[in-house]
């Protein structure tokens, strides 16, 4: 499916180097050792997460059931990218095939796809939760939870799927590819092309686009009608926790979406590869850490179930 044509692989396989960063060993350590402990803490704070959701009754509730997921789909995007990065940046530059490269694309894809439709699931949520709380379980059933964060995945599959297959049938320059980049994304591969990509760009466009420009402003509309219901609410402490709850979600959108669009949404020729690696670097770590961090210290259900969960545990082992 990611290969060419049987004829180009045949005279000329296909293979792609990373080059990432630094080849100064001192530097190399020291990010290494970055790169690691925010993946360690995505990893953990995610995590933890998931846990506090599964195991306290009184959070099965559409908000953190959407939480939850997001928090899967962020553990599992980083661990495409992080653990083969880690590698090439310590050890020596080893060369990835282009079955391997295309499977890292497909996947990095598939699950930033899926963690744009849900941010834009997560305010539909808010939406109905502020401007029709009194039908707000009767709208957002198990039912129709399930079904959104199916279709999200679904779509983004589909999309990443055509996206990657499309990719992967050009032609790329050299034996030994260089990658100026520390994961096969879409932009430094197609730079890589010998041949004509006015197609791969136009359904890049397309499917950033969809994955993109429609959620944002479905998000963005959805937070008009929340401010203005925000804005008639008669209680200043109301107001308060309903602008609490709305601002901690709007952070992760501005950055997950501005960041996404700067690579994607930008002609190539106005965009350099170091550009692109650094925009990366914000919604390969920044996001995923920031979305436990924003939801624990901000949102006192979680806070107050992992204070109980440490405090039992404390006094289980004390006993």
């Amino acid at each position: 499916m990611f290969a060419g044509s049987p004829d180009l692989n045949q005279s000329n396989p296909t293979e792609f180097v990373f080059c990432v960063f630094t080849a100064i060993p001192e530097f190399q350590v020291l990010l290494f050792l970055l790169f690691l402990l925010l993946y360690l803490m995505i990893l953990c704070g995610n995590t933890a997460i998931i846990w506090v959701v599964c195991t306290h009754s009184f959070l099965r509730t559409p908000m953190y059931f959407f939480l939850s997921n997001l928090s899967f789909v962020e553990i599992s995007y980083t661990t495409v990218v992080v653990p083969l990065m880690l590698s090439n940046i310590l050890g020596a530059r080893k060369p990835i095939p282009s079955v391997g490269c295309g499977a890292q694309m497909f996947f990095f894809l598939t699950l930033g796809g899926a963690d744009c439709f849900l941010l834009a699931i997560m305010a539909y949520d808010r939406y109905v939760a502020i401007c029709y709380p009194l039908h707000y379980t009767l709208i957002m059933t198990q039912k129709l939870c399930v079904q959104m964060v199916v279709c999200a995945l679904s779509l983004a599959l589909f999309l990443s799927l055509q996206l990657t297959s499309l990719i992967f049938t050009l032609p790329f320059c050299g034996h030994h590819r260089e990658i100026h980049h520390f994961l096969c994304d879409v932009p430094p591969v197609l730079r890589l092309a010998c041949a004509d990509i006015r197609v791969q760009q136009a359904v890049l466009y397309v499917v950033s686009i969809l994955v993109l420009t429609v959620p944002f402003i479905l998000i963005s509309v959805s937070y008009v009608f929340i401010t203005c219901a925000i804005l008639r609410i008669c209680s200043a402490e109301g107001r308060r926790r309903a602008f609490s709850t709305c601002s901690s979600h709007l952070t992760v959108v501005l950055l997950q979406y501005g960041f996404c669009a700067l690579v994607y949404l930008r002609p190539q020729s106005s965009s350099s590869v170091d550009e692109d690696r650094q925009f990366a670097l914000v919604y390969t770590f920044v996001t995923p850490l920031l979305n436990p961090l924003i939801y624990t210290l901000r949102n006192q259900d979680v806070k107050g179930a992992l204070k109980k969960a440490i405090s039992s545990k404390g006094r289980v082992e004390a006993l």
